[in-house]
């Protein structure tokens, strides 16, 4: 058996930060995680050898199928890691502008490990669906036969609240941080990875860390919002289902009250979550193309 590699047309997105590469589904990359280890590098990923920005947070596959009304993209997000994330909602927001470019469609439905999700043109970007929040220890999931929910309790020394939005988050505000002033002065590099990798949760779990500050609306809440995502295994620009997190757990614990919208700014850009009329929460942010490019993949003849 011979290998040999033939060239992958890509587009590079990002929504507020959060960036990826997006690869037509129908094209041949028998071994997507390998694809996506190498071209997300943040060293020698695609764009090493431009001026364009360098690696991305995932690979995202997408299948679209544009019979359908509004039409429908299969989405696989392969992470720099190598596994398969369930969800991402900054990724299914650079998603839907992909499909709509395509089909001058203003809505599409993507169908997620998580769930089916609809995307939205909004004057601020591009809405999407994110579903409810969960707490319960079994979908989390949380380790043992545990029957409560993991609420303000302290995992490796930092005091957190889990909540699975997609996928499982450990929140922590920043006011339960000693010594810690606020956002900004947090190590999230040293502080994130042994609550990520924490006994308690045993898929792992992102670590997103949340600053309540005064509103920029009038009485709309407004947070401050740092990621650590697992499979990415850094920090990140942005974070959906972190944003999303944040605004179920400020709400369990009374932060704030069951908010129509919730203003989030994160390293990358400015998030906002809100209730949908029809239940779940929406999440809704700019997204952006930076460049396309063809990448390797390797076959095997």
């Amino acid at each position: 058996m011979s290998t040999l590699t033939h060239a992958v047309d890509f587009e590079k997105y990002h929504g507020t930060g959060n960036d990826f590469i997006i690869v037509d589904a129908t094209d041949s990359v028998p071994d997507r995680s390998a694809f996506a280890t190498t071209h997300c590098d943040r060293s020698t990923g695609v764009g090493s050898k431009t001026d364009a920005p360098t690696g991305a947070d995932g690979v995202l596959f997408l299948d679209l199928e544009d019979r359908f009304s509004p039409p429908r993209i299969i989405m696989t997000l392969v992470q720099p890691d190598g596994s398969v994330a369930p969800i991402c909602g900054n990724g299914a927001r650079c998603a839907a502008v992909w499909a709509m470019d395509r089909t001058d469609a203003e809505a599409v439905m993507i169908d997620t490990q998580a769930g089916t999700r609809q995307a939205t043109r909004a004057e601020a970007g591009i809405t999407v669906e994110m579903g409810e929040p969960t707490f319960d220890p079994d979908r989390l999931p949380l380790a043992g036969d545990r029957a409560e929910p993991l609420v303000e309790e302290t995992v490796e020394g930092l005091t957190v609240t889990a909540v699975n939005t997609g996928v499982p988050h450990a929140v922590a505000f920043v006011d339960t941080i000693d010594a810690v002033d606020d956002i900004d002065a947090v190590d999230v590099e040293s502080v994130a990875p042994a609550v990520r990798h924490a006994d308690v949760f045993p898929a792992g779990a992102n670590v997103t860390f949340a600053e309540q500050v005064d509103a920029d609306r009038d009485g709309v809440p407004r947070f401050r919002q740092r990621s650590y995502e697992r499979g990415i295994e850094g920090e990140t620009q942005a974070c959906a289902t972190g944003s999303v997190a944040i605004v179920a757990a400020a709400t369990r614990l009374g932060l704030i009250e069951s908010a129509d919208t919730v203003d989030l700014s994160v390293p990358g850009g400015e998030l906002q979550v809100e209730r949908a009329d029809r239940g779940g929460l929406l999440l809704t942010g700019a997204v952006d193309h930076e460049f396309d490019g063809n990448a390797a993949a390797v076959v095997d003849n």
